[in-house]
């Protein structure tokens, strides 16, 4: 590999400067912002590195899929998206979030670290591969979607019109991070999601507040409401909520209770004096990477701007999420949701889900693991940790599981990433790992397939 790594190496301004290209074109699907140029861009990154392509349409945005032949019948898939988030509230960028800046060897930019920084890296590792060592040990397929910052809305039905095109016998998912000891993450699964939006509605319009003695109240309604959902000991009250919760296995659980999770570096990141229910410890662990959650991430009715207003709110709004674990189905989620309010008196709520995707977990002892963290051991100089899922939601599941394709993240990230926030970041030496760490898998996945 170490012509590979000179390649890298030598090359690093060139690899620098696409990845600038690519994070100039906004591409942010839940404004409708420059997704089409942005998927031709990609696609003809793709095939500027050998891909044959395709793009390939969804009822929303298009799927980029590429194809790259390898010396062995055995194929590596890589799942990655090329729409970003929102980059508001601009006013709290120190530069453009569409104009690329180093600083401070970090580059900014929004999309830098999710997703585009590492699917330009993973594009640059095959270019090295293949400048170096000739034809890649192993077939290669992309899948690289415009949906998953606003939930992949499509993902399924790509799946089920291009089913032929999906085999795999392993996937590296989109993200990976170095945490705040800079030791490289990697994980195994993904949360599931329900998310949802809540409505409640009393008059036809905004009234004077005074008409609050008799006409009703919806922000009230929504509040009662939303009470019910979960109790101060953090319990879902939702009945059926838990039921189809499966537990974590031994080894799973070992794996987390052994993480040397930072608790007082991530207190002191997030601002706050403690964690919920003052827990600690193993039991802090399991319940981050092992529990379901219900969410509020937003509530808003009525007068929110500067100044008094004396106004009754017609309307009032909430948008919740509920983090799932293996086996629980979103569906059934939001089914017993309805039940819920309804059981509660609060039928007249109207209950609109969003979106939804299934949790998955790759077992800790497939093969692709071992290659995952053994590469990631040499390139980083440190061992890895391995989490057997993230407290994180996408949708793996899809794509991977449900088709029988054991999935593993990794990625270029660091712990102040900013990611989905203003002055997203990436340091250009976790970038050119980055390419590294996916060189070397390409290659040990080779030596193991021969």
């Amino acid at each position: 590999m170490e012509r590979v790594f000179r390649y890298i190496d030598e090359h690093r301004e060139e690899f620098l400067k696409r990845l600038k290209a690519l994070l100039r074109q906004p591409s942010v699907a839940a404004q409708n912002l420059g997704m089409e140029p942005c998927a031709k861009l990609v696609q003809q990154m793709l095939e500027d590195v050998g891909f044959k392509t395709q793009l390939l349409p969804t009822d929303g945005f298009p799927v980029v899929y590429g194809e790259l032949e390898g010396q062995s019948d055995k194929t590596l898939m890589f799942y990655d998206h090329y729409d970003v988030q929102p980059p508001e509230p601009l006013e709290l960028w120190e530069s453009d979030p569409w104009d690329p800046q180093i600083r401070d060897g970090k580059l900014y930019a929004r999309g830098s670290s999710d997703n585009k920084g590492d699917l330009t890296a993973r594009l640059c590792a095959l270019e090295a591969y293949q400048k170096t060592m000739g034809k890649l040990p192993v077939n290669i397929k992309f899948v690289i979607e415009g949906e998953e910052e606003i939930g992949s809305p499509h993902l399924e039905q790509f799946v089920r019109e291009h089913n032929n095109l999906l085999k795999a016998d392993g996937c590296i998912w989109e993200f990976g991070h170095k945490d705040l000891k800079d030791i490289p993450q990697i994980y195994l699964g993904l949360k599931g999601i329900c998310y949802v939006e809540l409505r409640a509605r009393g008059a036809v319009s905004d009234q004077h507040s005074s008409w609050g003695t008799i006409v009703p109240n919806p922000a009230w309604r929504l509040i009662w409401a939303l009470n019910t959902l979960k109790g101060e000991d953090e319990k879902i009250l939702i009945k059926g909520f838990y039921d189809d919760v499966r537990p974590p296995s031994r080894s799973e659980l070992n794996a987390v209770y052994e993480l040397d999770f930072d608790e007082r570096g991530w207190r002191k990141k997030f601002g706050i004096k403690r964690y919920l229910l003052n827990l600690s410890g193993k039991k802090l662990r399991k319940k981050h990477y092992f529990e379901p959650t219900c969410t509020i991430c937003g509530v808003w009715s009525g007068y929110t701007g500067s100044g008094p207003k004396t106004v009754l709110p017609a309307e009032a709004r909430a948008k919740i999420d509920f983090r799932l674990v293996p086996d629980q189905k979103p569906e059934k989620i939001l089914a017993l949701l309805k039940k819920h309010l309804k059981r509660e008196g609060f039928g007249d709520i109207e209950v609109i889900g969003m979106h939804g995707v299934n949790p998955a977990r790759t077992p800790m002892d497939d093969p692709l693991v071992e290659v995952v963290q053994s590469t990631a051991r040499e390139v980083y100089g440190v061992e890895p940790v391995v989490h057997p899922t993230s407290a994180a939601s996408g949708p793996m599941y899809t794509l991977c599981q449900k088709l029988g394709i054991p999935a593993v993240s990794t990625g270029i990230g660091y712990a102040h990433s900013n990611t989905h926030a203003p002055n997203e970041n990436i340091r250009i030496e976790d970038f050119i790992q980055g390419i590294k760490h996916i060189a070397s898998i390409v290659y040990e996945l080779g030596n193991k397939s021969g």
